[in-house]
């Protein structure tokens, strides 16, 4: 979308660029570690997670934290790029910086929220990893792989 240079001049130096970065950092790169811990914890240290629904807390507190935080950053820039662009009929700006700044407050209140819902998720992951290490490993049988105990 950035490459289509009607978009690129409406969004530079907004949120929107904020929101679509934070798009591929929580919504990617992050939700793909989290997954790559969940996968390999218990194989790494033989141990069954502490609870599964937890897990699943945690993926839907951080998805609908993620699409807060994205959605008020895309709106917000959106916004903040059509006031900017915004001109009397005699040229001048028809918002001062202030007013832009001013309108985009509430935006960052859902960013806010998207954002504790988010680390509130990783909370419960970090609950869940302390609870799950401190258990016991699993009985010498159930380390070996399916083909080797055959």
């Amino acid at each position: 979308m950035m490459s289509i240079k009607t978009v690129n001049a409406l969004s530079h130096y907004t949120d929107w660029t904020i929101g679509h970065v934070h798009a591929g950092g929580l919504g990617w790169v992050a939700f793909i570690s989290i997954g790559c811990i969940y996968s390999l914890i218990p194989r790494v240290f033989y141990r069954e997670w502490y609870s599964v629904r937890l897990i699943e807390w945690h993926f839907w507190i951080a998805t609908i934290g993620t699409v807060l935080y994205i959605a008020a950053m895309w709106i917000a820039g959106v916004m903040q790029g059509l006031m900017w662009r915004a001109v009397n009929e005699d040229g001048t700006l028809t918002y001062t910086f202030m007013e832009v700044l001013n309108a985009t407050y509430p935006y960052y209140m859902v960013r806010l929220l998207g954002g504790v819902l988010f680390l509130s998720g990783m909370l419960l992951m970090a609950f869940n990893l302390i609870k799950t290490l401190s258990a016991e490993p699993q009985a010498e049988a159930a380390r070996r792989p399916a083909e080797q105990t055959a």
